[in-house]
């Protein structure tokens, strides 16, 4: 089988990528870092091109090109923490290039799309209480990637209702990994830097966050991809919630010299939606996650082997 991944040479793509090939399939990457070193050594099955998702001719050209039998779009901003929005950039690659991907599968006769829509459409825990979300709840994401992927759902609504399109959509919660740096990354942190000996402060110890790992949520795209339609147009990935305290605490049982530092208390309040239902995901797709300990556990030691420091065993 022959699959296009639109920006491919990111965070998640790569190990999605991996599992493609793993699996015998033949993978076409476009993206404007074709040269990325994250695809090397991955075979004759990967070929890598250069092709910008915001431009039209760009997706339909590599379709063209690779006359694909199925398309993922990784292709998507998230904000920096710190720096500000950039409006017409982040809209151009979030809202222009989701649709160029759509339009272009269609009049290239590509009836088969998944995409990377976000936790982040459902807003604050507080507009649900304290009960699970699940995938038909109201979204109230108010910042503007949450806008951007409400938008994105709502558009791929409108292709599969008047094209009759297999596009499905899966809203990755805060995916972890030792290499992540756009988004939430307060989680990230936590582990990371800890295990590069490094101290670490946080506003909110009670802050909450819903990790999943990179390589999880990898194959959740992939088993995904694969399957020739889905009972459902949008999946949430779900993942392990916690509040940076109690993955402070988890990270210190590895390492337990770690300097992890919280202003205040508080924070639940605060948080954004983590009380999620993935039984869609989980019961069609056979998906289960490894353990969220082990995955810490990896973190740690991928950040260690990387800065020449002894890893670590289980506790």
């Amino acid at each position: 089988m022959a699959i296009l991944v639109i920006g491919g040479t990111g965070f998640i793509g790569p190990r999605a990528i991996r599992r493609l090939i793993e699996r015998g399939e033949e993978v076409v990457c476009m993206d404007i870092n074709p040269h990325s070193d994250q695809l090397s050594g991955m075979g004759e099955r990967l070929k890598v091109v250069y092709g910008d998702v915001t431009s039209f001719e760009d997706v339909v050209k590599a379709i063209l090109e690779t006359k694909p039998d199925r398309i993922i779009n990784l292709a998507y901003l998230l904000p920096v923490v710190g720096t500000e929005d950039r409006p017409h950039f982040d809209t151009r690659l979030n809202i222009m290039g989701m649709d160029n991907c759509f339009e272009a599968a269609r009049v290239c006769g590509v009836n088969r799309v998944v995409y990377a829509s976000s936790i982040a459409v459902s807003g604050q825990q507080s507009s649900f209480g304290d009960r699970e979300t699940n995938e038909d709840d109201p979204m109230y994401g108010t910042s503007q990637y949450a806008m951007h992927k409400i938008f994105n759902e709502f558009q791929a609504s409108k292709y599969i209702e008047n094209y009759g399109m297999a596009i499905t959509g899966i809203r990755p919660a805060n995916v972890t990994g030792p290499d992540k740096f756009r988004g939430s990354v307060d989680h990230v942190r936590c582990i990371t830097q800890p295990a590069r000996g490094e101290p670490v402060n946080f506003p909110h110890k009670e802050m909450m966050r819903l990790p999943i790992h990179v390589e999880d949520i990898a194959e959740a795209f992939v088993r995904v991809l694969l399957a020739d339609s889905s009972h459902y147009p949008v999946y949430n990935s779900g993942g392990h919630a916690i509040s940076l305290g109690d993955l402070a605490d988890m990270v210190k049982e590895f390492l337990p010299d770690s300097q992890i530092t919280f202003d205040n208390e508080g924070g639940r309040e605060l948080s954004g939606n983590y009380m999620v239902d993935n039984s869609r995901l989980r019961d069609e797709f056979e998906i289960e996650y490894a353990p969220f300990r082990q995955r810490v556990l990896e973190i740690i030691n991928e950040v260690r082997m990387d800065s020449s420091l002894p890893v670590v065993t289980g506790r």
